[in-house]
C-alpha cells in the first residue's frame, strides 16, 4: 500500500514514529512546540492522515496509531526522487550523492558491504 504523504503530514507521522501511539492532543502540543502550529492545524492534518489510511484513530481519547512505517514512507519518497530527478536510474542518484560528500573510511566500508550484499 503506497500512501503519498506531504511534508506537513510527515511532521505528524514523525511524532508517531518517534513516540508510538499518541493522543491527538499530545501530537498538537508537540507540534506547537516544534513548529508553532495551532491545535486546529494539527487536527486538520491528523484527519487528512486518517482519511488517507496512514493513521488509525483509536478511542477513547483520540489515540493515533501509525499504519505506515517510516521505512515505507522513505521508500516511496526515494522512488519518487529517483523517478523525478534521475529518470528512474538509481545508480545516478547514488553517484550524485557520493560525488558531493566526503565519506569517511567507515562509511566507504559500509557502502562496499551493501554493494557486496547485492551481488
Amino acid at each position: 500500500m503506497e500512501i503519498k504523504l506531504y511534508d506537513s503530514e510527515l511532521k505528524v507521522m514523525e511524532v508517531l514514529w518517534k513516540e508510538g501511539d499518541t493522543t491527538a492532543k499530545q501530537i498538537a502540543e508537540t507540534l506547537k512546540e516544534q513548529v508553532g502550529w495551532s491545535k486546529t492545524t494539527t487536527y486538520t492534518l491528523i484527519k487528512r492522515c486518517i482519511d488517507k489510511g496512514a493513521i488509525e484513530r483509536i478511542e477513547p481519547n483520540f489515540i493515533c496509531h501509525p499504519l505506515v512505517t517510516i521505512e515505507q514512507a522513505r521508500e516511496l519518497e526515494t522512488t519518487e526522487l529517483i523517478n523525478k530527478m534521475y529518470n528512474g536510474a538509481a545508480d545516478q542518484l547514488v553517484a550524485s550523492i557520493l560525488s558531493k560528500k566526503n565519506l569517511s573510511q567507515e562509511e566507504i566500508k559500509k557502502l562496499k558491504q551493501l554493494v557486496g550484499d547485492l551481488e
